[in-house]
């Protein structure tokens, strides 16, 4: 079992964990390969690892033909382990040391059975969709692709702007807002969440358009099947917009074209039968938690 290990910040506090890891491998004989920045940082922090090859790129990560890419920190650090594995479709395990984990569900200290369960194959895979971004211009480095969500953002303290919005080149509306978010399922969660946007359950082949703070108060979020493209025209007073893909960003004038649409693969997190969306609701979100029903 070959496993791949993606980090993007060496914490302290999991000092411990971090070595419990490497040695777990080492005992197990597991050939495991690191990205190339969080090995550097581990390294520096006196960490004892053994020599290994290592990754910075999707390409990179390509050469090894892992089976597993073991992700260490939050969700964020979840989503950007898509931009190595993208097409790979490789399984990623979530070791949990940021906050909130609702996507990286398996706790630091659970390391050692955690590795047993895998090695043993007794995990489901829970498959997520992931969006893609269309452009008449090369943005985010050609990685085009997002677990959670397309956002349009007004830049700084502009004003509103206007997005003409399209499902398969017919009308759908113009948003007068600060913004607006194209999630998936899996970013119902999110930042579309906050905004007033629905929980959608995972397998429900759908995206979110959620407006951000909408100047017409009768525009609410509405759901469309991803078998649909998406397409967007800016319109305002700035000569420059904010757009995201999950935690990358870019600015753009609103000639950029702009669609959006399923990818032609999905995301596999590794999940224990101990961890499932309903129980991380109610557990990460306090879902239905009433003070009235306790004590």
């Amino acid at each position: 079992m070959k496993l791949a290990i993606y980090g993007r910040v060496y914490k302290k506090a999991y000092h411990k964990q971090l070595q419990e890891l490497f040695d777990e491998l080492n005992k197990r004989e597991f050939p495991f390969f690191v990205e190339e920045s969080f090995l550097i940082q581990c390294k520096q922090a006196g960490l004892k690892i053994k020599e290994t090859d290592v990754f910075d790129s999707y390409a990179e990560l390509k050469k090894y033909s892992v089976d597993f890419m073991l992700s260490i920190g939050g969700d964020g650090t979840m989503l950007d382990a898509l931009t190595y594995i993208l097409d790979q479709e490789i399984p990623v395990m979530g070791l949990n040391s940021g906050r909130l984990g609702f996507l990286a569900g398996v706790s630091m200290h659970e390391i050692a059975k955690s590795l047993d369960l895998l090695s043993k194959g007794h995990f489901q895979l829970d498959s997520r969709s992931v969006l893609q971004l269309e452009a008449n211009h090369e943005l985010f480095g050609g990685i085009k692709y997002g677990l959670n969500d397309f956002v349009i953002h007004k830049k700084d303290t502009s004003s509103m702007i206007i997005i003409h919005t399209y499902i398969n080149g017919e009308f759908l509306n113009s948003y007068w807002s600060d913004g607006l978010i194209i999630s998936t399922p899996t970013g119902s969660t999110g930042y579309s969440l906050s905004c007033g946007g629905p929980i959608v359950y995972p397998n429900s082949s759908s995206f979110v358009v959620t407006p951000v703070a909408p100047h017409n108060l009768n525009v609410r979020p509405i759901i469309v099947s991803d078998e649909n493209v998406l397409s967007f025209e800016i319109e305002g007073r700035a000569t420059s917009y904010l757009v995201s893909l999950d935690s990358r960003s870019e600015t753009i004038s609103s000639h950029v074209q702009l669609a959006v649409k399923k990818a032609g693969f999905k995301y596999h997190m590794v999940r224990f039968n101990d961890g499932n969306f309903l129980l991380t609701l109610r557990e990460k979100l306090m879902w239905g938690v009433d003070n009235r029903n306790t004590g």
